[in-house]
């Protein structure tokens, strides 16, 4: 029997942790940790992985060091901002995985990070109504100084300060998938679509990077059906999808079907920028034909995948 693909989407608990600054040694120390568990996954014969993951921390610090320099170098725009943070957390990632890999005699299994694009619509509703604020806090009369000067749209976060806004479009392909798809069918461990990918978007035939930010889970599923993915694993820092979270009626799901997942969507069960888009992504891959869609905590990633541990989220019955 031949060996299955999955999509591993990592969580931000895999490369930065609660109450830790940041630093270059703390990100790699974790990232080391979790890619223990992609080299047991591949190191088992059963699969060959494609990895995805999250970029928040490193691409507001990015922002923020764009900000901070901005009248000795001229800042980038948050399309290229992305891109860079792809690099720095793809460099964690493969690096790790060669040194482990190497540990157990399997230096030979090649390892690559694919700087990716992700093409949204450019009439995508989002792009009208922007909600997700990126980048560093302003005082109030900054942030309207910075809404004249460049058009951005500002909104006050939480009491903590102003913050810009920006679209957060529906991923529609992986602009690299084709590549993609002939490193893994030769035996390539890819990390990919980083961070919901750098979104672009098509006039006339070409491509032009866009000012947004795409849902990483979302920008996953979207990867997983187009390498043609048999399992879809979104790892997190909770160990199960779970009903009426925080409340005296708390209740995990180990198992789920796709039309029980839209359930309890409509119910409202799932917080809005947590684990609604996981759980839509993966109803959104199991509906599109995938095996299955796992939701798991870092530290269960094998048992998940093999099916004793997570939510596992499957084809209505």
């Amino acid at each position: 029997m031949g060996k299955k693909t999955v999509v591993v989407a990592l969580g931000g608990n895999a490369i930065l942790q609660r109450g830790q600054k940041g630093t270059f040694e703390e990100q790699l120390a974790n990232v080391y940790h979790t890619a223990r568990q992609l080299a047991e996954m591949v190191l088992s014969g059963q699969w060959r992985i494609v990895v995805t993951h999250g970029n928040g921390p490193q691409v507001g610090n990015i922002l923020l060091q764009q900000d901070a320099a901005k009248e000795v170098v001229p800042p980038m725009p948050m399309d290229a901002c992305g891109a860079q943070s792809q690099g720095l957390i793809g460099y964690m990632i493969q690096q790790s995985l060669r040194n482990i890999l190497a540990e157990k005699g399997r230096s030979d299994i090649p390892i690559a990070t694919v700087v990716t694009q992700v093409l949204v619509d450019k009439d995508d509703p989002a792009f009208q109504n922007p909600t997700k604020p990126v980048g560093p806090f302003y005082s109030e009369e900054e942030a309207r100084k910075l809404q004249r000067e460049k058009g951005w749209q500002v909104v006050e976060d939480a009491g903590r300060g102003w913050r810009r806004v920006v679209p957060s479009p529906d991923p529609k392909a992986i602009v690299e998938r084709e590549a993609i798809r002939m490193l893994v069918e030769n035996r390539a461990i890819v990390i990919a679509s980083g961070g919901g990918g750098i979104p672009v978007i098509e006039e006339a035939g070409k491509l032009k990077g866009v000012e947004a930010v795409i849902d990483k889970d979302l920008a996953g599923e979207r990867l997983a059906e187009d390498v043609g993915a048999d399992v879809f694993l979104i790892l997190t820092d909770v160990d199960r999808v779970r009903l009426n979270y925080g409340k005296p009626d708390e209740r995990p799901i180990d198992r789920m079907t796709a039309e029980e997942g839209k359930r309890y969507l409509a119910e409202g069960h799932f917080a809005k920028g947590s684990m609604e888009p996981k759980v839509k992504a993966a109803i959104r891959f199991v509906e599109a034909g995938g095996e299955r869609a796992v939701i798991a905590s870092l530290d269960q990633a094998v048992a998940a995948l093999a099916g004793e541990a997570g939510t596992q989220v499957v084809h209505d019955a």
